[in-house]
């Protein structure tokens, strides 16, 4: 009796899955690589997600945290007895919103001690960074000089006199009820001039100076 010879069943190759598995983690490597050179703006970001949220929920105002931040600070330093407009202002920047006052305003010459009409404006500042709208909201604060060496006893150089400058501002926003966790102080000295300190020959200019001579808040989600 003959027997039928056993029909030999093909399994189905799977080498396109290497293939695949290459193309995809290829593919994540790209965008992760993407992502990290990517930088966020944040006022484009928001008028973008403003747009969609518009389109999808079919909503004709949609709520833009850091440009209502800037008109409020902005309401703020245009209001305050405080501060000469000479003084602060407010912009943006790839961050987020940017405040920056001259060093007379928040200190006298030499020293880190706030003065009181700086406390002022800082406790309305505070009271607006405490609102719910802004409760993810981090707060940088940098300290700057000029290039005019200081020696003291508790300013050895300007990298203490900077540094303690912005220590003095976070820790009075920590006595106005801020969350410590929100709050960051730097002190650059006068590595970061807003403005050239002397001109091309060497020749020292005191608007640029004072200027340079600053504190900068920054208020980024």
């Amino acid at each position: 009796m003959r027997t039928r010879p056993k029909l030999r069943i093909k399994e189905p190759e799977d080498d396109w899955l290497i293939t695949y598995a290459d193309a995809i983690t290829l593919l994540l490597a790209f965008f992760v690589i993407l992502i990290s050179f990517s930088k966020i703006d944040v006022q484009t970001f928001e008028k973008v997600a403003a747009e969609i949220k518009k389109e999808i929920r079919k909503e004709e105002k949609i709520e833009r945290p850091i440009f209502s931040l800037f008109n409020n600070l902005s309401s703020i330093l245009d209001g305050s007895p405080n501060i000469i407009k000479e003084n602060g202002e407010v912009t943006f920047d790839d961050e987020g919103v940017v405040l920056e006052f001259k060093g007379k305003a928040f200190f006298k010459s030499g020293a880190a001690d706030l003065l009181p009409e700086a406390k002022q404006i800082m406790a309305t500042i505070a009271e607006e960074m405490n609102a719910p709208t802004y409760a993810k909201y981090f707060i940088d604060v940098e300290g700057h000089t000029d290039d005019v060496p200081i020696k003291t006893l508790r300013f050895p150089s300007n990298w203490e006199l900077s540094a303690s400058r912005a220590s003095s501002v976070v820790r009075y926003f920590i006595t106005l009820s801020l969350n410590p966790i929100r709050l960051k102080a730097s002190g650059y000295s006068d590595t970061k001039p807003k403005l050239p300190n002397k001109d091309l020959t060497g020749n020292v200019l005191k608007e640029n100076q004072a200027a340079n001579r600053r504190v900068v808040i920054r208020l980024h989600p």
